[in-house]
């Protein structure tokens, strides 16, 4: 086989280049239909023609301009790693705006190949492409795909890696004429460049001198940090500028993005035809004009949410018994099977009843999350963000903000810290922050889990109600919370919002299904690795350090005397059935003293008389607390903790009778505890984002001391003034 070809995908969000990825690769990595889901390169391998292909899916952007980190990333990756080949994935029904990005790929130099992708859109809209005169146009292969059922991948592949073998790594600059204006000082520019040497080990020098004309930030930087003639070309820059404002009224940034629409318009005037005896309204803007209407938008947006809550929970209670019973069945072999002991207690308690717990609510996260990925990959997602922009502004924050939120689990189901990450592309660093800090109060995967069972227990009636609620209350507190902080710590102005809204599509059941498994899965696997250790690490601190051996004498010795009480009574009388029933209760009684006097009931115990303002008892508090690390260990440590102390006498009941007997719940400890796993400290895991995005801990750190202060609040609140008027 041959040497491996590296090959970067480069489009713009939305053209499909991560679906082509997919195809290529095989990758199962998420696919949605809205901007802002590829927030880093991910790589792949495939073969073609005897060939070894190196993938590199780059991030959706629109221009290799230095303003986003979108744009950053992969920029500095076609510069610095400088693939063989950069297959531009260009969406077919909107192709003059998709070939801006091509056309800079092109004046960079770099051997470039064409998909036309979602050729079957354009033809819908009665557009039809010259694939064969582009590409005669450009002297570069030009293929008409569509990603979505694999048509055209193979030949897109096959003459990518020819031509990429025929360039042999050459870099050709596409010159595009910028007009009497800038074309001299740009020739000037380049002489300059290359009699110096400037930087041109690693930028072609045209392209250099046209970034010091677009006043390009990172290129500056790095000139003034190589040499003096940076100096002379920033003055050239600044000459000509001057000279465009008093002659043109304009600058050399937007002249340079006038003569490149310019070029893309010559190049494609013979390249596309549309169908203008078809005088229809395309499909996506008839939809459009219900489904992003003022009123009926938001009504029909508020009606979806609350039909995916209603069939959740409608048809996910059955396999949601089902999976309870099998792990109450396997906890009873394994209780029967070994003898008493600490083993025993590890795996029962530790494992079986904290793992177990998790994954019984696997059959209910999985519908959630089929219902998601038929909307991302609908188009309905971005429609979302178009109509939340007019709510968001409102509050201080950008319209780009929802999809952080979305991705956080603004629809049940997310993960806060791909939600922290998709906030790099709002360029505000103002709204950037009070996005980090406030897409934690969405309803992630790692919560619903807890919402899912304190919903079952104390809302059975109103269980899609209850969920609506608490998803539409998450919404509502990050909104304000973005409000306070941006009128008072993080002031500063909002920036405009501009968003492309893709066709709607009809998803493919395949699709569909590999993004409801992958996320699932994710979920099983987190359930069986993480939250598994962190359930053993919290069982052995509700173990240890035990009794003393006073106490333990003292609960055998009670133990003793109902055995001699029991030897003495007529076997099934009703003396005797009370022996037996009381030998239990000094089994959890001793199960309890030892939890309390255990390292994690200490720490539950000291929190309580604070705590108790909220409505929380101890073995509450050791939950929330094991909750910092995961979310989803608030489950499997409430049942952890129900297990080894709970006074019922079957030690093997499920969770959630056993909270429904308890006299410590009601539906308004639930719902108490509910707003504040909502709302209180993010888990570990997106603190250290929040930390990486925000570019240090401090607020990092304030997010976990604000937060928790603020749903500690709430919490109090709902629960003091439910006492008050007579519902606790």
């Amino acid at each position: 086989m041959s040497k491996r070809i590296r090959i970067a995908l480069a489009g713009n969000p939305n053209a499909g280049k991560t679906t082509l990825f997919n195809a290529i690769t095989g990758a199962r990595q998420h696919v949605g239909n809205y901007p802002g889901i590829t927030v880093e390169k991910k790589e792949g391998f495939a073969s073609s023609g005897g060939r070894e292909l190196h993938l590199v899916d780059l991030p959706g952007t629109y221009s290799l301009t230095a303003y986003t980190q979108e744009e950053l990333v992969a920029r500095n990756y076609l510069i610095d790693e400088r693939p063989e080949a950069v297959i531009g994935v260009l969406n077919a029904s909107a192709l003059e705006r998709n070939m801006y990005l091509a056309v800079q790929v092109l004046e960079m130099g770099l051997p470039m190949a064409l998909a036309l992708n979602m050729m079957d859109e354009a033809a819908k809209q009665g557009i039809r492409i010259d694939a064969a005169r582009l590409s005669e146009h450009l002297g570069i292969p030009v293929v008409e795909t569509v990603a979505r059922n694999g048509k055209g991948v193979e030949g897109l592949l096959t003459q990518t890696a020819a031509y990429a073998e025929q360039r042999a790594g050459s870099w050709e600059p596409l010159e595009i004429s910028y007009g009497p204006d800038l074309d001299p000082v740009i020739s000037e520019m380049v002489e300059r460049i290359e009699t110096e040497k400037f930087l041109t080990d690693r930028y072609p020098s045209r392209w250099l001198a046209l970034k010091y004309l677009e006043n390009d930030d990172e290129i500056r930087v790095v000139g003034r940090k190589t040499d003096k003639l940076a100096e002379e070309l920033e003055a050239m820059a600044a000459k000509v500028a001057e000279h465009c404002k008093k002659t043109l009224s304009t600058y050399p940034e937007a002249i340079i993005a006038d003569y490149r629409y310019g070029y893309i318009t010559s190049l494609l005037r013979d390249v596309i035809v549309r169908d203008t005896d078809r005088q229809r309204i395309d499909f996506s803007d008839n939809m459009d004009r219900l489904l992003t209407h003022k009123v009926f938008g938001p009504l029909g947006m508020l009606g979806v949410l609350f039909m995916i809550y209603w069939f959740t929970f409608t048809v996910g209670d059955y396999p949601l018994g089902w999976v309870e019973n099998f792990f109450a069945v396997v906890g009873d072999m394994v209780s029967n099977g070994l003898p008493d002991g600490l083993l025993k207690s590890l795996i029962v308690s530790g494992i079986i009843d904290g793992a177990g717990g998790v994954l019984s609510f696997v059959p209910l996260i999985m519908i959630m999350f089929l219902f998601i990925a038929f909307l991302e990959d609908s188009g309905y997602m971005a429609r979302i963000a178009y109509m939340l922009d007019r709510v968001f502004r409102i509050f201080g924050l950008h319209g780009c903000s929802v999809m952080p939120f979305i991705v956080s689990g603004g629809i049940a189901g997310g993960c806060a810290v791909p939600g922290v990450m998709a906030a790099r592309t709002l360029r505000s660093p103002r709204e950037k922050l009070a996005t980090l800090l406030t897409a934690p109060f969405m309803t992630c995967g790692a919560k619903v889990p807890v919402f899912i069972l304190l919903i079952s227990v104390f809302f059975p009636q109103n269980q899609a109600l209850a969920m609506f609620c608490i998803t539409m209350l998450g919404w509502v507190s990050a909104l304000i919370v973005s409000r306070i902080l941006r009128s008072t710590i993080i002031r500063g102005p909002s920036t405009p919002f501009v968003m492309e809204l893709p066709p709607y599509r009809l998803p493919t059941l395949r699709g569909v299904m590999i993004h409801t498994w992958e996320r699932t899965w994710q979920y099983i696997k987190k359930a069986g690795t993480v939250i598994v250790a962190i359930s053993i690490v919290i069982w052995a601190m509700m173990t240890f350090p035990g009794l003393p051996a006073d106490r333990l004498a003292h609960f055998e010795s009670q133990r003793e005397a109902i055995h001699a009480e029991l030897a003495q009574a007529q076997p099934g009388s009703d003396l005797a059935q009370k022996l037996e029933k009381r030998l239990p209760l000094v089994d959890n009684a001793e199960g309890e003293a030892a939890l309390r006097g255990s390292i994690a009931g200490r720490i539950g115990i000291a929190l309580e008389g604070i705590s108790s303002l909220a409505g929380f008892d101890w073995r509450t508090n050791i939950a929330l607390v094991g909750g910092v690390a995961a979310k989803e260990v608030i489950v499997s440590t409430l049942g952890t903790a129900y297990s080894l102390g709970e006074v019922d006498t079957e030690a093997t009941q499920p969770l959630a009778e056993r909270l429904a007997k308890s006299p410590h719940w009601s539906a308004l400890t639930a719902a108490s505890l509910m707003i504040f796993i909502l709302l209180y400290a993010p888990c570990f895991v997106t603190v250290v984002a929040i930390r990486q995005e925000a570019g240090g801990w401090k607020w990092a750190l304030f997010s976990v001391v604000f937060n928790t202060g603020f749903a500690f609040a709430f919490s109090t609140l709902v629960y003091q003034g439910g006492k008050l008027i007579g519902l606790g």
